[in-house]
C-alpha cells in the first residue's frame, strides 16, 4: 500500500451437567467440530480472484499521527497538544463544527481566534472530548501541533466475489505507517490498474508491484465498506470488468486444508494464472488470524518474475483439493519464497 501525505496541524461445551451428558473423547469432539464446520462452510460457493486492484480510503475523521512543538509569536516553543491528543486518535469534530478531513479541520485552524477549544475524538473506539488551547504563530494565525491524515492508497488483489456482488481482499487489515493502528474508514473505492513495473523480492528487501491507477468515475469498479485484520471487504459495481471466464469454486473449512502441494492464482504478467506452491504447515490457532498457514513458492516461473511473494500480492487467492482454501498475507522478509496465509473461512466470516 502507498500510504498518503501526511500535513502538520468459541465453543462452549458445559461440564458436569447430569442431564444425560454424554462425554466425548478429545478426538471425538475434533472430528464434530470439523464436520460441522465444513458443513457450514461448504454451503459457500465464491469465485476466486488473483487480479490486482487500486484502493483509496478516507478516514473517519482526522487521523492523528502525532503532536509537534510550534513556533509562538513571541519566540518560544509550545506543544499545546501534548498529553491531550494521542497518536492514534481520530479528530472528528472541532467545538460544533463536524470534521470530515484535513482540508475541513484547517478552515477550523483558520477560524480560531486564540480561544480554548473542544476537540471531539474518538480514542479506541471510544468517544471523548478534550479542551486545548492553540498556539499563536503570527498575528491571527494560530496551530494546534498536530499531524494529520485522512486518507491511504496503494494496490492489493481481490481476493472472491460472492454471489451477491461482495468482494474480499487483501487477506490483512491496512495499517496506518505511522500510528501501526488499523485505518478506520468512513469509505473507500476500488479502482482498476494495470501492472507497470515488477520488483524482485531478495533476502531481506521484500519486492513489490507497482500499478498505474487513474482515480477517476471511468475507473471506478465499486465501493470499499470494511477494513478488518482479515482484510477489506465492499461491493463490486462492475464485476464484469474484472471477473471474465472465472469458475465459482467452493470454499474450504478451515481443517481441510493440509500440508502438500496447492496453487495460488495472481497476475503478475499479462493476465491471471495459477502458480505451484507447498502448504508447509497448518495453525488451526494462531494468535493471528491472517497468520493462519505457511506457504512457499515452488513454481520456477513465478519465482523467475518476482523472485517468490511480494508486496501487491496479498489477497492472491490459494487453491488446494479443488477448493478455495485461502489467500495469501505475508512474506519472510528474509525469504521472499515464503510466507502466511490466512484461511477463507475467516475471511467469510469477516465479509458478513
Amino acid at each position: 500500500m502507498r500510504r498518503s501525505r501526511k500535513i502538520f496541524l468459541g465453543l462452549l461445551i458445559a461440564a458436569g451437567l447430569c442431564f444425560g451428558s454424554v462425554y466425548l473423547s478429545e478426538a471425538e469432539e475434533n472430528r464434530i467440530r470439523q464436520e460441522v464446520s465444513a458443513q457450514a462452510i461448504s454451503q459457500n460457493t465464491i469465485i476466486p480472484g488473483g487480479m490486482p486492484v487500486g484502493l483509496y480510503m478516507e478516514t473517519e475523521g482526522v487521523l492523528v499521527l502525532g503532536t509537534d512543538k510550534v513556533a509562538s509569536a513571541d519566540g518560544e516553543e509550545k506543544e499545546p497538544a501534548a498529553n491531550i491528543v494521542k497518536s492514534g486518535d481520530y479528530i472528528t469534530g472541532v467545538d460544533d463544527r463536524e470534521i470530515k478531513n484535513k482540508r475541513e479541520l484547517l478552515d477550523c485552524v483558520k477560524d480560531m481566534t486564540g480561544e480554548e477549544v473542544i476537540l471531539h475524538l474518538t480514542r479506541n473506539g471510544e468517544k471523548i472530548d478534550v479542551k486545548m488551547k492553540p498556539v499563536c504563530s503570527a498575528p491571527k494565525e494560530y496551530k494546534l501541533g498536530i499531524w494529520v491524515r485522512d486518507n491511504t492508497q496503494g494496490l492489493g488483489t481481490i481476493t472472491f466475489l460472492t454471489g451477491d456482488g461482495k468482494f474480499g481482499a487483501l487477506g490483512h487489515g491496512i495499517h496506518d505507517s505511522d500510528t501501526n493502528g488499523l485505518f478506520h474508514i468512513s469509505k473507500g473505492t476500488l479502482y482498476g490498474t494495470s501492472i507497470r513495473k515488477i520488483k524482485k523480492g531478495e533476502h531481506g528487501e521484500p519486492g513489490w508491484i507497482e500499478g498505474v491507477i487513474v482515480y477517476n468515475k471511468y475507473n471506478h469498479l465499486g465501493t470499499i465498506e470494511k477494513n478488518t485484520e482479515e482484510g477489506i471487504y465492499g461491493t463490486l459495481s462492475n464485476a464484469d470488468e474484472l471477473f471474465k471466464n472465472l469458475t465459482p469454486m467452493p470454499a474450504a473449512a478451515k481443517e481441510e486444508v493440509r500440508t502438500g502441494p496447492a496453487v495460488i492464482r495472481c497476475m503478475v504478467e499479462d493476465e491471471i494464472q495459477e502458480y505451484e506452491i507447498a502448504v508447509t504447515e497448518v495453525n488451526l490457532n494462531s494468535r493471528e488470524v491472517n497468520k493462519g498457514f505457511m506457504i512457499q513458492i515452488t513454481d520456477e516461473k513465478l519465482l523467475s518474475v518476482t523472485g517468490g511473494i511480494i508486496q501487491g500480492m496479498s489477497g492472491s487467492p490459494i487453491l488446494q483439493n479443488g477448493k478455495i482454501v485461502g489467500a495469501v498475507t505475508h512474506v519472510l522478509v528474509n525469504d521472499p519464497t515464503r510466507g502466511y496465509g490466512i484461511f477463507i473461512e475467516n475471511m467469510l466470516e469477516a465479509a458478513e
